[in-house]
């Protein structure tokens, strides 16, 4: 018998020679491989009735609803921008915010829609790297950060002023 005789596959009529217990293992695997075999075979997607294909469709959305809702819309926006130049934008249905740096246009615009309820037509995105400060002897960078532009239709209003 030499070292690499136990590593050589055992045949099905050696599994019987073999302890029950691994016999038992050598089923298992055979059956294991047939239920592979069986899971390639399926079903088609569409149900065939009487010679026409019958499609699936999602869900509509509720007519007071928005579709594109997000559940983690409080990650995406991080606090709305109220300065001098965000307020001259508010007559021009336009409201800034602070966004998380790696968001994009459209997660913003979910966001928007989730939280305020409201649909926006158009999102401005502007990058903004940290600047070089210093205090003393002490060195150091401000945080980079992305402001969002968020345009509404006419009609539509965010309160960002509540409590300010």
């Amino acid at each position: 018998m030499g070292i690499f005789d136990k590593f050589k596959k055992v045949k099905k009529e050696d599994a019987k020679k073999l302890s029950p217990a691994a016999a038992v293992i050598k089923d298992d695997k055979a059956k294991k491989e047939e239920v592979k075999k069986d899971k390639k075979v399926t079903e088609p997607k569409a149900k065939v009735e009487s010679g026409a294909l019958k499609e699936t469709k999602a869900p509509a959305a509720k007519a007071g609803e928005l579709k594109g809702k997000t559940a983690l819309a409080y990650r995406v926006l991080i606090k709305p921008l109220i300065t001098e130049k965000a307020s001259d934008l508010g007559p021009l249905n336009k409201y800034i915010f602070a966004i998380n740096p790696k968001m994009n246009k459209i997660e913003v615009k979910k966001a928007i829609r989730t939280i305020y309820n409201v649909e926006p037509v158009k999102v401005n995105i502007s990058n903004f790297s940290g600047k070089n400060v210093r205090y003393g002897r002490i060195q150091g960078k401000t945080k980079s950060w992305k402001k969002a532009i968020i345009t509404l239709k006419s009609g539509d209003k965010i309160e960002v002023y509540e409590g300010v």
